[in-house]
């Protein structure tokens, strides 16, 4: 089995980058990928939550596990390198799109290398957490007012499926099925997105008390 893993940490990345980025390098490699483990979630939750607990289960060996890049597998170095031994000891092989070189991890190069990316991956994470951090410190001191104004839309990227979401909702369609019907994101995301937006919510709460009702008329009749 050939399964590829894909995670974003909010709203503001697009996992269906990673998910082309994988299926572009399947289709180069003669390649057919069975199925796709996808999840929302921050690398700081954990591994049930990140779903890596059904990736190790599912996982068999000579199987293939295919991820964007290294860090898409955790936040911690440990984590990341002791995620990769234990896929490795079990018979798993490893792709790395965009760091090939640490595809094979079965030698003391390898593991050199593996380690320097995680260690910098980590760092990286950390020093744009502490910019962060004191850019909005900088900006109270100031006097600036932090965090949208009211009334401001804030934008999503279920946005440009907006129309075909309401379109769909219109004729009583699942937001399951919507979720199949338009491949993008994740289930979890696309529900937010709908009971966030105040037409689509309404769309779906008439849904459901025409449902209810119809449920009654039912229970009258017999």
């Amino acid at each position: 089995m050939i399964l590829g893993y894909i995670r974003v940490s909010t709203d503001k990345q697009d996992n269906q980058k990673q998910k082309h980025l994988i299926l572009e390098y399947a289709h180069s490699n003669s390649l057919k990928i069975n199925d796709f483990i996808e999840v929302e979630i921050s690398s700081r939750k954990s591994e049930k939550l990140r779903k890596i607990t059904e990736l190790k289960d599912r996982l068999q060996k000579d199987d293939t596990l295919i991820v964007a890049e290294l860090s898409r597998l955790g936040r911690n170095m440990m984590d990341v390198m002791n995620l990769i031994q234990e896929l490795s000891d079990k018979g798993i092989k490893l792709i790395f799109i965009r760091q090939p070189e640490l595809s094979t991890f079965n030698s003391a190069h390898n593991k050199l290398l593996l380690a320097i990316y995680s260690y910098f991956a980590e760092s990286e994470r950390e020093f744009i957490s502490m910019r962060t951090k004191q850019g909005l410190a900088a900006a109270k001191a100031s006097g600036k007012k932090l965090g949208r104004k009211p009334g401001q839309k804030v934008k999503s990227k279920y946005d440009p499926y907006l129309e075909k979401i309401k379109e769909m909702l219109l004729k009583d369609v699942s937001i399951t099925s919507i979720h199949k019907i338009i491949e993008f994101g994740t289930y979890v995301g696309l529900r937010s997105y709908i009971l966030n937006n105040s037409e689509l919510n309404k769309i779906l709460t008439q849904n459901k008390d025409k449902t209810v009702s119809l449920l009654a008329i039912n229970y009258l009749d017999n």
